[in-house]
């Protein structure tokens, strides 16, 4: 097990006492109670038609920091201590307290990465899922989409901070920066469990979706430059717009001309598996480069999985994915409910009432600032608008990103951090609902019962 071991090598002094076996075991615990609070979240949701995601969302809350603590990581200021799976190890299998802290912190550590696979796999299937064809089409009214979600929440939610809350200008910045991305893959999942996801709208969010996270990074490096040096760096912004351009545009033009060397090269595979490994290993490969230009890893999963769709493989593909789908991707959407903090929303804790006010002006800035945005696809009055917006709202991961950039900056106050991550907790639940509302499922499939199997 040369993975665990190299974890341990680099470990302080500390953890010299900890195994790979006491590793293992951990992880193997954790994936456990991950498998399990998401199957029965899901099963709860799905008999009461909502969004299975939303029950996996759920489940992870209730194994969770805010509930059980099975499932809790050292980044949210959690000890080895406090974690009931590193009590049960110590009571089952001899884990010794000196060692738990560095079990604790490589256990973390692999479900995290996990975890990040995890929506690596989802955004790839979900790209083999789109038709490049038809988002091409609806790729100004995504444009407009994404930058009007972008712009109005953040310029209201700044403006509304400094002038209503008399917030200082570098941490009303950060927060309205929070406000800005969109949770693509949460979004992503709830459309094809409502099986929207080829509609016009759905392209369209997807499309917009993805916008929406490059400019949340280019907004995201802007906002962490300015809380550094007090003032925005004007060429590395610039580099960030024009990579980032560059490689979605790049990587769909040289992938279709690539496409017929991966038919070929497949076919000429004599091996099992050989269409998944090579596809695999061609999101794999995109990911890498996105992460290494300062993009997000999902984003070169997408472009492999819409390149891929072009080619004569891609029903085989979808089929030999959703496996691979159904392991990794309930990690990721548990792990976000895991690290959700409760705690926040108790108005007893003196220091949480500042934070529940802002909060409540992000929550009502959060909402509008996307749900408006549909509005903004003109000449298209079939189009059902409102449902485009409703699936701007979640922040999810996305949004907590930004809290943590500017908590560890030291821009934001406990109040306005807690407000931030309060704003994503509500924003991230009450979009697979409200989608399932303003999404009106076919009738015969509300009639026979039956739900679209893809991603459940």
């Amino acid at each position: 097990m040369p993975y665990f071991q190299s974890f341990l090598l680099n470990a302080p002094p500390a953890s010299e006492a900890a195994e790979p076996s006491m590793i293992l075991a951990a992880v193997l615990l954790s994936l456990v109670v991950i498998y399990f609070a998401s199957k029965v979240g899901g099963e709860l949701c799905s008999r009461i038609n909502l969004p299975p995601v939303l029950g996996e969302l759920v489940g992870g809350v209730l194994v969770g920091v805010s509930a059980l603590s099975l499932l809790v990581f050292p980044e949210g200021g959690i000890e080895a201590s406090q974690s009931l799976l590193m009590q049960f190890l110590q009571n089952t299998a001899g884990l010794s307290p000196e060692a738990a802290p560095a079990v604790f912190a490589t256990q973390s550590e692999v479900i995290s990465v996990l975890a990040e696979l995890g929506v690596i796999i989802l955004l790839f299937e979900i790209g083999l899922e789109s038709d490049l064809q038809e988002l091409i089409k609806v790729g100004p009214q995504a444009a407009i989409v994404a930058v009007v979600g972008v712009v109005a929440p953040f310029a209201a939610g700044t403006a509304g901070l400094v002038f209503l809350f008399h917030l200082s200008t570098v941490p009303a910045i950060f927060a309205g920066a929070a406000l800005t991305a969109t949770s693509i893959g949460i979004t992503a999942k709830v459309l094809a469990e409502l099986g929207q996801l080829t509609t016009k709208e759905g392209q369209i969010i997807i499309g917009a979706a993805v916008l929406d996270d490059v400019l949340g990074i280019i907004v995201l490096a802007v906002v962490a430059s300015l809380a550094k040096t007090g003032e925005v760096q004007v060429v590395s912004t610039i580099w960030l717009i024009v990579s980032a351009g560059a490689f979605l545009i790049g990587a769909i033009i040289v992938g279709r001309l690539l496409s017929p060397l991966f038919v070929s090269l497949v076919d000429g595979m004599k091996t099992r598996g050989q269409l998944l490994t090579v596809s695999v290993v061609f999101a794999f490969v995109l990911s890498y480069i996105a992460t290494v230009i300062q993009l997000e890893a999902i984003l070169g999963a997408f472009a492999a999985g819409l390149i891929l769709a072009e080619t004569d493989k891609r029903g085989e593909l979808e089929e030999q994915v959703l496996p691979v789908a159904d392991l990794f991707v309930p990690i990721f959407f548990v792990c976000v409910g895991a690290k959700t903090d409760l705690s926040v929303l108790n108005p007893a804790v003196p220091a949480n009432r500042e934070g529940l006010i802002i909060a409540a002006f992000l929550i009502v800035v959060a909402i509008v600032g996307k749900v408006i945005t549909g509005f903004t696809v003109f000449g298209q009055d079939q189009l059902n608008k409102l449902a485009i917006g409703v699936g701007m709202i979640p922040r999810g991961e996305v949004g907590l990103v930004f809290a943590g950039v500017g908590s560890a900056s030291g821009a934001l106050s406990e109040s306005t951090e807690a407000a931030i991550i309060m704003m994503v907790i509500l924003t991230t639940f009450i979009a697979p609902p409200f989608l399932r509302l303003v999404f009106k499922e076919p009738q015969a499939a509300i009639a026979t019962g039956e739900t679209p199997e893809k991603l459940q």
